[in-house]
């Protein structure tokens, strides 16, 4: 996961940067006809050549300085002090390619002009990604959550080297300490393994998983530990957490199980599910894109179907309500109001109406729903806002079902591992007639087929289904 994040970024980087080669050449060609007659003169072609061969250089330079590395950059001003290398090795280069090359239209002050641009641009390029990578790693509801499970010192290097790791933002929450190891860097006074906070023992894992947002566990046990994973890795396994081992002897079989490097150290790696960095990428930005064309037929409609719902009944226009996402962090699901104020008050009068046979509430005829209610859930127009929640990263285009708060308390340990995914406006659950499902089982059962199977081709062909059941009326509550 991590490797795959890194190579991404690093492609994303090498991208922007030769893009900014390119450009910042431009702008000092333009910058510099206003003081030099002879640059009317160069040749379109040669000078396209030219900056080709300028982002090749520069690319390369930057490879071997070290600023497309996977460890993150001891600080901003060491990625200056690299940058400045960068230019002045660039230039060098240009300098000699201009000198052999006989290039008279390449005069001195536009190599000074555009030595200048060219380190501007890439001081605004690393500082923006530096701050929104320490943003997204200091936000911990989009940032990878870790447990950290192990006490010597192997699991003081593992966590020093996770933190070093460049990713799109992980940070540790913690960690468990087996029973009987006297954990290393403890003072006698703290509870921390060398900075970290020790929140328990190996034994609270379970009650660790249901009460914090975990994201992946990893085990740094020592050599000579006698504890026995296996009990373990099934508790995270069951509840779709995945896990990464700092390898002794264990050899699990399982489709899932990967071989990563983080900072030299290797890894095993059970991932809950099959999606990896390229496709979460895939998966924001057609979240992203759709998200926002949502969003903003979102404003178009809000007026009109504001004036229609206070008109039938008393109360706001949306309806909030905290809904559980990925790993169990909380957010608030947003919905046009299609039901009456006291329609919470009304839920346990009619509790033994209820057609679900599980944790879910759903019954036929809903006396709760109000006129122009039943007209928008008919239409799935009550769920437009919901685009609000894609955007901020909170949900997905296609997941799973986002379940409530006071469901998620009732789980079987199994039922959390639908939580490993961002939940969705739409799902199998949604296209396969959820007016039709009666068990939840079926609706697990519905999710984690999505979760194992994902691909992204899958997110499409979901949302096309949606959109002719959406057309048809197909399976709306």
């Amino acid at each position: 996961m991590y490797r795959s994040q890194v190579n991404i970024l690093i492609n994303f980087l090498m991208l922007l940067d030769g893009i900014g080669v390119i450009w910042c050449g431009y702008i000092s060609l333009i910058f510099s006809r206003e003081w030099e007659l002879p640059l009317w003169q160069i040749d379109g072609y040669v000078f396209i050549v030219f900056l080709i061969f300028c982002m090749f250089i520069n690319n390369f330079v930057m490879s071997r300085v070290g600023l497309y590395r996977e460890s993150r950059s001891t600080s901003y001003w060491h990625t200056i002090q690299s940058m400045v290398v960068v230019v002045v090795i660039d230039f060098g280069a240009y300098g000699l390619i201009i000198t052999v090359g006989q290039l008279a239209y390449f005069t001195p002050f536009f190599l000074l002009v555009y030595a200048f641009t060219l380190f501007l641009f890439f001081v605004m390029e690393r500082g923006f990604l530096e701050l929104y990578l320490e943003k997204r790693q200091n936000t911990s509801f989009n940032s990878r959550q870790i447990l950290l499970v192990g006490g010597d010192e192997k699991a003081v290097v593992v966590a020093k080297a996770m933190e070093r790791q460049r990713s799109w933002g992980h940070q540790f929450v913690g960690c468990l300490v087996p029973e009987g190891v006297q954990y290393f860097g403890c003072d006698g006074q703290t509870s921390n393994l060398s900075g970290l906070p020790v929140i328990g023992d190996l034994s609270d894992l379970s009650k660790t998983l249901r009460t914090r947002h975990i994201d992946e566990v990893v085990f740094a046990l020592p050599g000579d530990s006698s504890v026995i994973l296996q009990p373990y890795l099934e508790i995270c396994k069951e509840m779709g957490i995945s896990v990464r081992i700092v390898p002794n002897l264990f050899n699990p079989s399982s489709k899932s199980v990967r071989a990563e490097s983080v900072q030299g150290i290797p890894t095993l790696c059970l991932y809950s599910g099959m999606i990896n960095a390229s496709g979460l990428l895939y998966k924001r930005v057609l979240d992203l894109v759709i998200g926002l064309m949502g969003f903003i037929g979102f404003l178009l409609i809000y007026p009109i179907i504001g004036l229609a719902i206070k008109l039938d009944s008393p109360g706001p226009v949306l309806f909030k309500q905290r809904r559980v996402g990925q790993n169990g962090r909380i957010f608030w699901l947003y919905k046009f109001r299609t039901m009456y104020l006291n329609a919470e008050e009304k839920k346990e009068e009619l509790m033994a109406r209820n057609e679900m046979q599980g944790f879910m509430f759903k019954i036929g005829n809903d006396p709760r729903i109000t006129r122009v209610g039943r007209f928008l859930r008919n239409t799935s127009l009550d769920e437009v806002p919901q685009f609000l929640n894609v955007l901020r990263g909170e949900m997905s285009l296609v997941g799973t079902r986002p379940p409530t708060f006071d469901e998620v308390q009732m789980y079987e340990a199994w039922h959390r591992r639908r939580l490993s995914m961002k939940p969705g406006i739409t799902g199998l659950w949604q296209i396969s007639g959820r007016n039709k499902i009666t068990d939840f089982a079926r609706v697990v059962e519905l999710d984690l087929n999505y979760i194992d199977g994902w691909r992204f081709i899958d997110d499409l062909f979901v949302l096309l289904k949606t959109i002719r059941v959406v057309i048809f009326r197909k399976g709306a509550k």
